[in-house]
């Protein structure tokens, strides 16, 4: 292939690296990049070789930077082989799309070429070690066009080690090329920085991770989930070698119980919270219930789940909701039960509110990060962020310490009021008649929300149940019980409970209105005018139509 016809976007191919004679090798070494166009995530890099490969502006030291697993080294012996391709003819000069079928590319991929040394910096940090690479530099390469040294992990080098390389790493010979691979290029002396040409290698994108994870798990012969690689990408946090080994540890484990890669097996595997579950204990957070909230914590917990981890899919879920209140389009791997439940939040919850949920649960991560009892500890960061749900909004509070607002004046129209103590009211005997209630008394909002959203789970004034399986408005149950309380003149129990419930006062009245429509079609004077007349319509006493 020429270099014009190099394309970026061609799929892995398994390394042809040769076997180890029938013993196992892991995934990260068998799939390991031997091409650039199996590189992934780096196309920037890629191009720029390409550029200076074509134009013969090759520089004489380079420096690659990143994360583990990002492909630093795989770059620099792909470098190496780019380099000293000759070509299956043997003609052949450097070339962005290395042969691989000629000696030199045979004998870097097997790692036995003489002319390309490879160093770990990690074991040789003296300055000893640095002139035994400046006095061989000076000689001629034996069979390759560059003499290349790979040094790895090149700020593990002392600073008398760097100091020697300086003037051969300025002025090196004509025949040898540098490349530098580290993670942490900030441990790098200037001198040696100003002196390399430098690429900082990006993390892999989740989704390109995921894509590579289901390329290998089809070479392997082995099924996964969707779901089930999008949580590998995840965990890798932007590393291939991170993400397959832990594909290589779940296929192991998909072996024994058979079925490939499930998500579950994966987040049982990783000890990663469940996104259902994470939905379920956000919205009880945001329902304010507390035993709740702190049952389902414990339900993970039980489960393996490390604290710090749920309360990090607690920030991730913030973020998200932050995300659709932007109106930024939804991630397509997301589950539809997840953004429905994320556009719930969205609509209900106003950016102070989910700016000051991000702060508290950044703030309770740490914490619980040096705790000595980190369960505990995140059951009081829960606390506190259901105990922050019920105060003011700080600009409101603002506002009424400047407006000077007194509390309201009790009323004399009763001895009972005017010792203080409300007048209890008779409580409404059933759900709809709360709302009635709530609507006589001038709460129209707040009855709208009941009939529109509440999923009624028990009913046994003054105790009032709701479930939180789907998103309750923000703040509901808080200012169902003080209003409750207010016009009963009785302390109200209102909570949200994680099932299913009944369907919303709306959801009823529309089933009985189809049911009703549909009695009336199936009457026979009905269906006889349908029959001669089938353009016709039925109009409803809702004003609704329907037609046959």
């Amino acid at each position: 292939m020429s270099d014009s016809s190099f394309d970026l976007g061609e799929p892995p191919q398994p390394a042809k690296a040769p076997s180890d004679s029938g013993v196992y090798r892991v995934l990260a070494r068998k799939y390991r990049p031997q091409t650039f166009a199996e590189l992934i995530g780096q196309d920037a890099m890629v191009t720029t070789l390409a550029n200076a490969i074509k134009r013969g502006r090759l520089a004489h030291a380079f420096l690659l930077t990143g994360v583990r697993g990002v492909g630093k080294t795989s770059t620099a012996r792909l470098i190496a082989k780019a380099l000293n391709c000759i070509g299956p003819d043997g003609n052949g000069g450097p070339t962005i799309d290395p042969c691989g079928v000629c000696e030199p590319c045979r004998a870097i991929a097997e790692g036995r070429h003489i002319d390309v040394i490879e160093m770990d910096a990690a074991s040789h940090t003296g300055v000893d070690d640095v002139r035994e690479i400046i006095d061989a530099s000076r000689y001629s390469a034996v069979s390759a066009r560059f003499k290349i040294y790979i040094i790895d992990e090149v700020h593990m080098l002392s600073k008398n080690a760097f100091n020697a390389l300086l003037k051969t790493l300025e002025e090196p010979p004509a025949h040898v090329k540098f490349l530098f691979a580290t993670t942490e290029v900030n441990k790098v002396p200037v001198t040696v920085l100003s002196r390399c040409q430098r690429f900082d290698l990006r993390r892999i994108p989740a989704e390109k991770l995921a894509a590579h994870f289901a390329f290998v798990s089809e070479a392997e012969g082995v099924g996964a989930e969707p779901e089930a690689l999008a949580l590998i990408a995840r965990a890798a946090e932007g590393s291939a070698r991170d993400g397959l080994s832990i594909l290589d540890q779940a296929i192991a484990h998909a072996g024994i119980e058979g079925g490939g890669v499930r998500a579950a097996t994966v987040r049982d595997m990783l000890g990663l919270s469940d996104r259902g579950a994470v939905r379920d204990l956000f919205g009880l957070v945001l329902a304010g219930d507390g035993q709740g909230a702190l049952a389902a914590l414990r339900r993970q917990y039980d489960l393996g789940v490390d604290p710090q981890g749920v309360l990090r899919a607690l920030l991730e879920t913030v973020h998200a909701t932050t995300l659709a209140k932007l109106g930024t389009a939804p991630d397509l791997g997301q589950a539809v039960e997840e953004r429905e439940a994320l556009a719930g939040w969205a609509a209900s919850l106003s950016f102070a509110s989910l700016h000051r949920l991000w702060q508290l649960l950044l703030k309770g991560h740490e914490e619980v990060a040096r705790a000595a009892l980190p369960i505990e500890a995140c059951e009081m960061v829960l606390l506190r962020l259901i105990h922050a749900s019920t105060l003011p909004d700080p600009g409101e509070l603002a506002r009424m310490i400047a407006n000077g607002a007194p509390p309201a004046a009790p009323s004399v129209a009763s001895p009972a009021r005017a010792a203080g103590t409300p007048v209890e009211a008779s409580l409404p005997a059933s759900f709809t008649s709360l709302i009635g209630m709530l609507d006589d008394k001038g709460e129209h909002a707040l009855a709208a929300q009941l009939t529109n959203s509440a999923r009624l789970v028990r009913y046994a004034p003054p105790e009032l149940v709701l479930s939180s399986s789907r998103p309750l408005p923000v703040d509901l149950v808080r200012t169902l019980t003080t209003e409750l309380k207010r016009i009963t003149g009785r302390i109200w129990r209102v909570s949200a409970e994680d099932v299913l419930g009944e369907p919303t006062l709306r959801e009823q009245r529309e089933a009985e209105q189809l049911a009703e429509r549909a009695a009336i079609l199936e009457t026979p004077v009905v269906k006889a005018a349908f029959a001669a007349f089938p353009e016709a319509e039925l109009e409803s006493w809702t004003g609704q139509r329907s037609t046959a």
